[in-house]
Parts: structure tokens; sequence; C-alpha cells
């Protein structure tokens, strides 16, 4: 990946901000709040796509996904590809199968594919990686645990993890991200003042569409550990982080950080 070698060194203004996402569906969004209180022209276009892993090619992964008592789930993707995955290859998940997600939202994510029951269904208290490994700690002595994720961003914190704790665990591979085209949205390098990532594939998508792409004061968020440190790693600077203490979204993150500048 190509450096940036960009630093911001001096406050600039912020007019166009890119959301590295789908537009939400519903007008009360928090993001179109933001874009009033500020007056700033928000723009969303998704930097990846996913593609899913077929029947045929998750076989060779040589997984009985009925050997596990357990699934982690870190978002709602994961839980559309496992249940795609279950029916394609005729599998029918035992009753008894529990759930640790990252989020509750993600938990309740679960709800369009199996009865909801709080016994069998967890979750992180603030949707770090952290706080879902103080409940998976509390079970991982009688589970053995089946990691859905793409195969090429599944999370190390998380492997890291499982393979210190001695917990019994397979990855699971049932989908994939690409890059996509966002050159519609994005003509040139300086379209934007604000670029928000979600994801490493996001940053990864960024310079398979702009190879020498340089960050020239543009302002970079970040979403998440990997997503902060494959930026790092690609020369950005990012000046807008969440998860954090006074800015658990991205949302809240923008807030904050348009406040900051406009003072």
């Amino acid at each position: 990946m190509a450096k940036s070698g960009s630093k911001n060194s001096t406050v600039k203004s912020v007019k166009k901000v890119l959301i590295t996402q789908p537009k939400p569906e519903s007008d009360k969004s928090p993001y179109f709040d933001l874009a009033k209180k500020y007056e700033i022209d928000l723009s969303f276009h998704p930097f990846i796509k996913l593609e899913g892993i077929v029947a045929r090619e998750f076989r060779k992964q040589k997984i009985d996904i009925m050997q596990y008592s357990a699934v982690i789930f870190t978002s709602r993707n994961a839980i559309d590809h496992f249940f795609r995955m279950c029916e394609e290859m005729k599998i029918t998940v035992g009753q008894d199968t529990k759930y640790f997600c990252i989020t509750e939202a993600v938990a309740l994510y679960l709800q369009k594919f199996i009865l909801y029951r709080k016994r069998k269904v967890f979750y992180g208290a603030d949707g770090t990686n952290k706080s879902l490994f103080d409940v998976i700690n509390k079970h991982k002595e009688n589970e053995s645990f089946l990691y859905v994720c793409s195969e090429n961003q599944q999370d190390n914190e998380i492997v890291g993890w499982l393979k210190s704790h001695n917990c019994e665990f397979a990855l699971a591979f049932m989908y994939r991200t690409v890059s996509n085209d966002i050159k519609t949205v994005m003509p040139d390098e300086s379209s934007f003042d604000v670029i928000c990532f979600f994801t490493p594939s996001g940053i990864k998508s960024l310079f398979d569409n702009f190879p020498s792409f340089k960050q020239n004061g543009m302002y970079i968020g970040t979403f998440g550990g990997n997503t902060f440190k494959a930026a790092e790693e690609a020369g950005l600077e990012a000046a807008i982080k969440a998860p954090a203490p006074q800015a658990p979204s991205m949302v809240a993150a923008l807030d904050k950080f348009l406040a900051e500048i406009r003072k």
C-alpha cells in the first residue's frame, strides 16, 4: 500500500464528508442531524462489497458446523452468511447452540433467524472486544466456538485471545470482502474534506482505487482498532477515532471533532 506521507498541521474547514457505508434507510439517522447541525454535505458510499463463499468452496475448509456448540458473530453480515451457509448445506442448527455477539444490536439481529432466548444469546457490554471476551470467558470451559468471519478480515485480536485462553475454536470463512469502484462518488483524491472508514478493507479499497493516494490535509476517521492500525500502516493520519470514552460511535466522534475545529 502506498504511503501518504501527509500530516494535518493546520486546521481546515469541513464542508464535504464521506461515510464509507451505505446510506441509512431512515431519515431519522443521527448522521442527518449532524449534517444539519454543522451545515455539511454528507455523502454515503460503501468502499467494499461482500461476496458469499459457496458451500462447495466452504467444504474445503473441512469444518463440521454441527460439531460446535457456540458461534461468535462480530457483524450482521456474519449472521446472514452463517445461516445462508447452513441453508445451502441443509444443516439445521441445534436448539442449544449458543451465540456470542460483539454488540446488543448484532445479537438482536439473530431474531431474524432464531427464537431469541437470553440464555443462549450473549453480547458484550460496550461493543469492544474486551467486553466480548469477558462474556466468552464465563463459558469457555464448556463450549467449542465457531468464529464466523471474512477470509480477509478476521479480527486478529479475537483469534489471539481465543488461542491464548486455550479455547476450542475454528475460523469459519463464509464470505470475503471485495473493493468497490468508488470513483463515481469520489472522482479525485480531493473530493472530500473528511472520509470515515469502518474496516481495514475500506482502507485497502481507497488505495485500490487511488494507488498513489496522498492525504494532503484531508481528515481521516477510523472506527475500531484494526481500522486505525490499517490507516497507520497505509501512512494515513487519523484525526477522528471511535469508539472512545467520549465517542462510542462514529457519529459521536464526528460531532466532537467538528465542534472542536469550529471553535
